[in-house]
Protein backbone atom coordinates (compact mmCIF):
# COMPACT_ATOMS: atom_id res chain seq x y z
CA UNK A 1 0.00 0.00 0.00
CA UNK A 2 1.50 3.00 -1.04
CA UNK A 3 2.52 5.48 1.68
CA UNK A 4 0.13 8.13 0.89
CA UNK A 5 -2.86 6.50 0.52
CA UNK A 6 -4.21 6.86 4.21
CA UNK A 7 -7.03 8.74 3.54
CA UNK A 8 -11.01 6.70 4.11
CA UNK A 9 -14.32 7.85 4.54
CA UNK A 10 -18.43 6.80 5.03
CA UNK A 11 -20.58 8.43 2.63
CA UNK A 12 -24.67 8.35 2.60
CA UNK A 13 -27.24 9.84 3.29
CA UNK A 14 -28.53 10.76 6.15
CA UNK A 15 -24.96 9.50 7.48
CA UNK A 16 -24.50 11.56 11.16
CA UNK A 17 -25.44 8.38 12.76
CA UNK A 18 -22.88 6.52 11.25
CA UNK A 19 -20.80 4.43 13.39
CA UNK A 20 -18.34 3.17 10.41
CA UNK A 21 -15.77 6.11 12.09
CA UNK A 22 -15.83 4.73 15.20
CA UNK A 23 -14.88 1.22 14.25
CA UNK A 24 -12.23 2.17 11.44
CA UNK A 25 -10.42 4.68 13.89
CA UNK A 26 -10.40 2.27 16.27
CA UNK A 27 -8.84 -0.30 13.76
CA UNK A 28 -6.13 2.28 12.92
CA UNK A 29 -5.17 2.83 16.16
CA UNK A 30 -4.53 -0.83 16.86
CA UNK A 31 -3.09 -1.39 14.01
CA UNK A 32 -0.23 1.98 14.44
CA UNK A 33 -1.70 3.31 11.41
CA UNK A 34 -0.88 7.27 12.68
CA UNK A 35 -1.46 9.11 9.63
CA UNK A 36 -4.49 7.73 8.54
CA UNK A 37 -8.32 9.21 8.88
CA UNK A 38 -11.44 8.13 8.07
CA UNK A 39 -14.32 10.44 7.86
CA UNK A 40 -17.99 10.72 7.22
CA UNK A 41 -19.85 12.74 4.30
CA UNK A 42 -23.41 13.46 3.90
CA UNK A 43 -23.97 12.84 0.02
CA UNK A 44 -26.65 11.90 -1.89
CA UNK A 45 -26.82 10.32 -5.34
CA UNK A 46 -26.85 13.81 -7.45
CA UNK A 47 -23.88 14.78 -5.30
CA UNK A 48 -21.94 10.85 -5.60
CA UNK A 49 -19.91 11.42 -8.88
CA UNK A 50 -18.67 15.07 -8.08
CA UNK A 51 -17.39 13.51 -4.44
CA UNK A 52 -15.68 10.88 -6.57
CA UNK A 53 -14.43 12.92 -9.74
CA UNK A 54 -12.80 14.93 -6.43
CA UNK A 55 -11.25 12.32 -4.81
CA UNK A 56 -7.10 12.46 -4.45
CA UNK A 57 -3.94 10.06 -4.97
CA UNK A 58 -4.64 10.32 -0.86
CA UNK A 59 -7.44 8.62 -0.86
CA UNK A 60 -7.64 4.72 -0.35
CA UNK A 61 -11.66 4.06 0.14
CA UNK A 62 -14.77 4.60 0.58
CA UNK A 63 -17.65 2.86 2.46
CA UNK A 64 -20.60 3.36 1.30
CA UNK A 65 -24.26 2.95 2.80
CA UNK A 66 -27.44 3.89 1.76
CA UNK A 67 -28.48 5.22 -0.84
CA UNK A 68 -25.68 4.99 -2.70
CA UNK A 69 -24.92 1.42 -2.84
CA UNK A 70 -26.04 0.74 -6.00
CA UNK A 71 -25.73 4.38 -7.54
CA UNK A 72 -21.36 4.07 -7.05
CA UNK A 73 -21.73 1.46 -9.75
CA UNK A 74 -21.39 3.11 -12.79
CA UNK A 75 -18.60 5.33 -11.63
CA UNK A 76 -16.19 2.20 -10.67
CA UNK A 77 -13.80 0.19 -13.14
CA UNK A 78 -14.23 -2.86 -11.73
CA UNK A 79 -16.67 -4.80 -9.49
CA UNK A 80 -16.53 -8.02 -7.30
CA UNK A 81 -18.63 -11.09 -8.39
CA UNK A 82 -20.39 -10.55 -4.91
CA UNK A 83 -21.16 -6.98 -5.59
CA UNK A 84 -22.17 -7.66 -8.73
CA UNK A 85 -24.60 -10.39 -7.73
CA UNK A 86 -27.05 -8.09 -5.78
CA UNK A 87 -26.13 -4.89 -7.65
CA UNK A 88 -24.50 -3.05 -4.41
CA UNK A 89 -21.08 -1.73 -3.47
CA UNK A 90 -20.70 -0.95 -0.03
CA UNK A 91 -16.89 -0.86 -0.30
CA UNK A 92 -14.53 1.36 -3.38
CA UNK A 93 -11.05 0.79 -2.96
CA UNK A 94 -8.82 2.47 -4.96
CA UNK A 95 -5.78 0.12 -6.71
CA UNK A 96 -1.69 0.91 -6.68
CA UNK A 97 -2.52 2.13 -10.57
CA UNK A 98 -5.17 4.04 -9.19
CA UNK A 99 -8.52 2.25 -10.86
CA UNK A 100 -11.59 2.37 -8.13
CA UNK A 101 -12.92 -1.16 -7.69
CA UNK A 102 -15.73 -2.11 -5.82
CA UNK A 103 -16.92 -4.98 -3.48
CA UNK A 104 -19.70 -5.95 -1.14
CA UNK A 105 -18.34 -6.86 2.35
CA UNK A 106 -21.84 -7.05 4.00
CA UNK A 107 -22.17 -10.74 2.44
CA UNK A 108 -19.00 -12.07 3.49
CA UNK A 109 -19.73 -10.31 7.13
CA UNK A 110 -22.78 -12.04 7.55
CA UNK A 111 -21.22 -15.62 7.13
CA UNK A 112 -18.42 -14.72 9.25
CA UNK A 113 -21.08 -12.96 11.94
CA UNK A 114 -23.17 -16.34 11.75
CA UNK A 115 -19.53 -18.52 11.89
CA UNK A 116 -18.68 -16.65 14.92
CA UNK A 117 -21.48 -17.84 16.80
CA UNK A 118 -20.74 -21.63 15.21
CA UNK A 119 -23.03 -21.46 12.32
CA UNK A 120 -21.70 -23.23 9.14
CA UNK A 121 -24.63 -24.27 7.38
CA UNK A 122 -28.26 -24.57 8.01
CA UNK A 123 -30.89 -27.09 6.30
CA UNK A 124 -33.12 -23.81 5.80
CA UNK A 125 -33.71 -20.29 6.77
CA UNK A 126 -36.28 -17.46 6.73
CA UNK A 127 -35.87 -13.66 6.04
CA UNK A 128 -38.17 -11.57 7.53
CA UNK A 129 -38.40 -8.34 4.64
CA UNK A 130 -37.63 -7.73 1.30
CA UNK A 131 -35.33 -4.92 0.88
CA UNK A 132 -31.64 -4.30 -0.10
CA UNK A 133 -30.66 -6.26 3.16
CA UNK A 134 -32.93 -8.78 2.50
CA UNK A 135 -30.49 -9.62 -1.06
CA UNK A 136 -27.68 -9.72 0.97
CA UNK A 137 -28.94 -12.29 3.01
CA UNK A 138 -29.94 -14.23 0.00
CA UNK A 139 -26.59 -13.92 -1.08
CA UNK A 140 -25.40 -14.98 2.16
CA UNK A 141 -27.27 -17.88 2.26
CA UNK A 142 -26.10 -19.23 -1.19
CA UNK A 143 -23.01 -20.30 0.69
CA UNK A 144 -24.61 -21.63 3.75
CA UNK A 145 -27.71 -23.31 3.55
CA UNK A 146 -28.43 -26.09 1.84
CA UNK A 147 -32.42 -26.55 1.18
CA UNK A 148 -35.01 -23.69 1.12
CA UNK A 149 -35.23 -20.38 2.41
CA UNK A 150 -39.16 -18.56 3.14
CA UNK A 151 -39.30 -14.78 2.60
CA UNK A 152 -41.76 -13.01 4.59
CA UNK A 153 -43.06 -10.16 2.67
CA UNK A 154 -45.62 -7.07 2.71
CA UNK A 155 -46.64 -6.91 -1.11
CA UNK A 156 -46.85 -9.00 -4.35
CA UNK A 157 -44.42 -6.76 -5.79
CA UNK A 158 -42.31 -7.61 -3.00
CA UNK A 159 -42.36 -11.27 -3.38
CA UNK A 160 -41.67 -11.38 -7.05
CA UNK A 161 -38.12 -9.49 -6.40
CA UNK A 162 -37.42 -11.84 -3.87
CA UNK A 163 -38.22 -15.02 -5.72
CA UNK A 164 -36.17 -13.06 -8.94
CA UNK A 165 -33.10 -12.77 -6.54
CA UNK A 166 -33.74 -16.48 -5.82
CA UNK A 167 -33.01 -17.43 -8.71
CA UNK A 168 -30.37 -15.14 -10.24
CA UNK A 169 -28.34 -16.39 -6.69
CA UNK A 170 -29.23 -19.85 -7.14
CA UNK A 171 -30.87 -20.11 -3.78
CA UNK A 172 -34.87 -22.22 -3.35
CA UNK A 173 -36.71 -18.97 -2.30
CA UNK A 174 -40.52 -19.52 -1.37
CA UNK A 175 -42.76 -15.93 -0.55
CA UNK A 176 -45.07 -15.93 2.12
CA UNK A 177 -46.89 -13.04 3.38
CA UNK A 178 -46.14 -10.86 6.14
CA UNK A 179 -49.35 -11.99 7.99
CA UNK A 180 -47.86 -15.50 8.60
CA UNK A 181 -44.50 -13.93 9.77
CA UNK A 182 -44.81 -15.86 13.19
CA UNK A 183 -44.45 -19.34 11.18
CA UNK A 184 -40.94 -17.82 10.30
CA UNK A 185 -39.89 -17.52 14.15
CA UNK A 186 -39.57 -21.79 13.77
CA UNK A 187 -36.97 -21.57 11.28
CA UNK A 188 -33.49 -22.96 12.16
CA UNK A 189 -32.20 -19.68 11.21
CA UNK A 190 -34.26 -16.30 10.91
CA UNK A 191 -32.63 -13.36 9.58
CA UNK A 192 -34.56 -10.03 10.13
CA UNK A 193 -33.65 -7.08 7.72
CA UNK A 194 -36.74 -5.11 8.31
CA UNK A 195 -36.67 -1.25 9.87
CA UNK A 196 -37.02 -0.46 13.51
CA UNK A 197 -40.06 -1.42 14.92
CA UNK A 198 -41.21 -3.54 12.06
CA UNK A 199 -40.60 -6.90 14.17
CA UNK A 200 -41.99 -5.85 17.78
CA UNK A 201 -45.52 -7.63 17.26
CA UNK A 202 -43.65 -10.89 16.79
CA UNK A 203 -41.96 -11.21 19.81
CA UNK A 204 -44.85 -12.89 22.00
CA UNK A 205 -44.52 -15.78 19.24
CA UNK A 206 -41.26 -16.28 20.02
CA UNK A 207 -40.96 -20.92 20.66
CA UNK A 208 -40.06 -22.08 23.50
CA UNK A 209 -36.85 -22.80 22.09
CA UNK A 210 -35.65 -20.71 19.86
CA UNK A 211 -32.94 -21.57 17.47
CA UNK A 212 -30.85 -18.50 16.11
CA UNK A 213 -32.12 -14.60 15.11
CA UNK A 214 -29.39 -12.74 13.48
CA UNK A 215 -31.44 -9.28 13.50
CA UNK A 216 -29.78 -6.57 11.45
CA UNK A 217 -30.59 -3.32 13.56
CA UNK A 218 -28.35 -2.51 16.49
CA UNK A 219 -29.17 0.70 17.18
CA UNK A 220 -32.25 0.63 19.35
CA UNK A 221 -30.88 -2.43 20.72
CA UNK A 222 -31.92 -5.29 21.81
CA UNK A 223 -35.14 -4.99 19.65
CA UNK A 224 -38.44 -6.46 21.09
CA UNK A 225 -37.99 -8.87 19.04
CA UNK A 226 -33.97 -9.87 20.30
CA UNK A 227 -34.78 -9.41 23.40
CA UNK A 228 -37.42 -12.45 23.89
CA UNK A 229 -35.15 -14.43 21.77
CA UNK A 230 -32.39 -14.01 24.40
CA UNK A 231 -35.00 -14.75 27.34
CA UNK A 232 -35.84 -18.19 25.75
CA UNK A 233 -32.25 -19.11 25.16
CA UNK A 234 -31.58 -18.64 21.59
CA UNK A 235 -28.71 -17.38 19.57
CA UNK A 236 -29.17 -13.64 18.58
CA UNK A 237 -26.30 -12.45 15.98
CA UNK A 238 -27.11 -8.72 15.96
CA UNK A 239 -26.90 -5.55 13.73
CA UNK A 240 -22.90 -4.73 15.30
CA UNK A 241 -21.68 -7.88 14.98
CA UNK A 242 -22.44 -7.77 10.71
CA UNK A 243 -21.01 -4.06 11.08
CA UNK A 244 -18.32 -4.59 12.57
CA UNK A 245 -17.33 -7.86 10.55
CA UNK A 246 -17.93 -5.94 7.33
CA UNK A 247 -15.64 -3.14 8.58
CA UNK A 248 -13.22 -5.40 9.11
CA UNK A 249 -13.34 -6.86 5.87
CA UNK A 250 -13.47 -3.07 4.54
CA UNK A 251 -10.34 -1.96 6.70
CA UNK A 252 -7.81 -5.10 5.20
CA UNK A 253 -9.13 -3.97 1.78
CA UNK A 254 -8.33 -0.69 2.17
CA UNK A 255 -4.72 -0.39 4.70
CA UNK A 256 -3.74 -3.69 2.94
CA UNK A 257 -2.78 -4.69 6.82
CA UNK A 258 -4.67 -7.99 7.79
CA UNK A 259 -6.23 -9.16 10.34
CA UNK A 260 -8.16 -6.15 11.28
CA UNK A 261 -8.18 -6.07 14.98
CA UNK A 262 -11.90 -7.45 15.13
CA UNK A 263 -11.93 -6.98 19.09
CA UNK A 264 -10.89 -3.67 19.10
CA UNK A 265 -13.61 -2.51 16.74
CA UNK A 266 -16.27 -4.27 18.29
CA UNK A 267 -15.54 -2.43 21.52
CA UNK A 268 -15.51 0.74 20.32
CA UNK A 269 -18.49 0.13 18.46
CA UNK A 270 -20.00 -1.11 21.72
CA UNK A 271 -18.85 1.74 23.92
CA UNK A 272 -20.52 4.38 21.04
CA UNK A 273 -23.48 3.05 21.32
CA UNK A 274 -23.77 2.63 25.32
CA UNK A 275 -22.60 6.46 25.19
CA UNK A 276 -25.71 7.15 22.74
Amino acid sequence: MSAQKCRAAVLGSPIAHSLSPVLHRAAYAELGLAGWSYDRFEVDEAALPGFVAGMGPEWAGLSLTMPLKRAVIPLLDEVSDTAASVEAVNTVVRTDDGRLTGDNTDIPGMVAALRERGIEEVGSAAILGAGATASSALAALARICTGEVVAYVRSAARAAEMRQWGERLDVEVRTADWADAAQALHAPLVIATTPAGSTDALSHAVPERPATLFDVLYDPWPTDLAARWSAYGGAVVSGLDLLVHQAVLQVEQMTGHSPAPLDAMRTAGERALAAR
